[in-house]
């Protein structure tokens, strides 16, 4: 199944999709997060309005998460290499566990919105496409076998950063937290969808230039051993993101480093999940 909010006469509202072309309302739940906390669906309801997916607006998944989106840092091998290449005194020396940090998230825009490029403060804006993880129910001290249970699906987001702030700071907080540094969707594709790990193509393109291409299955720490140590130690509410890491090909690896500006387009595609569009302004 595939979830969306989408924008209906003025309201958000939950909606599902079998195909991801036709889409039905969901009135039974406020929202996603109160359609993530019941488990989902597992039939479209007979009564249910349809919308055509080409005639909606696509927010965002998740507009407004009800946690901090959990994030990976430097979760590819070769992105950690383009990353110490960039600045070594941030992102150099070795790691013999994740990064793990927070990002800040009043709300979530989501395809087709604009991403600020916040003239004046940032000079180093940067893209990051990474495979986003939705816990579905309330997660504590999880064995890494029953891991799956614990997935309500899969979700893109678009890991903004501006690299000038979170060098800066030393702490990478404020660096991917501005208003507007988190698009996520199109949509959100249900964990039975994907075999477990996914093993996803994952692309983003600038202007339509491919920038990044690699596989979800490149994780240096996978989606199993993220949630059993994350709720080893805390507890990963129902409808809590996990953003997984992005692969090499980011602004700040390139040879100039080459950073985003007003008018590009950035594209964030998954397979099996789509293709979250944004553009900076």
């Amino acid at each position: 199944m595939r979830y969306y909010t989408i924008l209906l006469n003025g309201e958000e509202k939950a909606a599902a999709s079998r195909d991801g072309k036709d889409l039905f309302v969901l009135d039974a739940f406020a929202d996603m997060n109160a359609l993530i906390a019941s488990g989902g669906i597992r039939e479209i309801p007979k009564d249910a309005q349809k919308v055509s997916v080409s005639d909606a607006q696509l927010l965002s998944p998740i507009p407004r998460p009800l946690q901090d989106v959990l994030c990976l840092g430097i979760n590819y091998t070769a992105h950690a290499e383009e990353a110490e290449r960039f600045s070594r005194e941030s992102f150099g020396g070795e790691r013999p566990y994740p990064i793990f940090f927070a990002k800040r998230v009043c709300y979530s825009q989501g395809n087709n919105a604009p991403i600020p490029a916040y003239t004046g403060l940032v000079d180093s804006l940067d893209y990051e496409c990474e495979l986003g993880v939705i816990i579905g129910k309330d997660a504590k001290n999880v064995k890494r076998e029953n891991v799956t249970d614990y997935i309500f699906g899969y979700t893109i987001v678009n890991d903004v950063s501006a690299r000038n702030l979170q060098t800066r700071h030393k702490q990478w907080y404020f660096g991917k937290s501005l208003d507007g540094f988190t698009p996520m969707g199109p949509c959100i594709v249900s964990a039975d969808e994907f075999a477990f790990p996914p093993k996803q193509k994952i692309r983003c393109r600038i202007n339509g230039e491919v920038r990044q291409n690699s596989s979800t299955g490149n994780l240096i720490t996978g989606i199993a051993d993220i949630i059993t140590m994350l709720s080893e130690g805390m507890m990963l509410k129902a409808g809590t993101v996990i953003a997984t890491g992005t692969p090499a090909g980011v602004g700040m690896g390139m040879t100039p480093p080459t950073f985003l500006k007003p008018g590009d387009v950035v594209e964030c595609e998954i397979e099996g999940i789509g293709t979250l569009r944004n553009y900076v302004e």
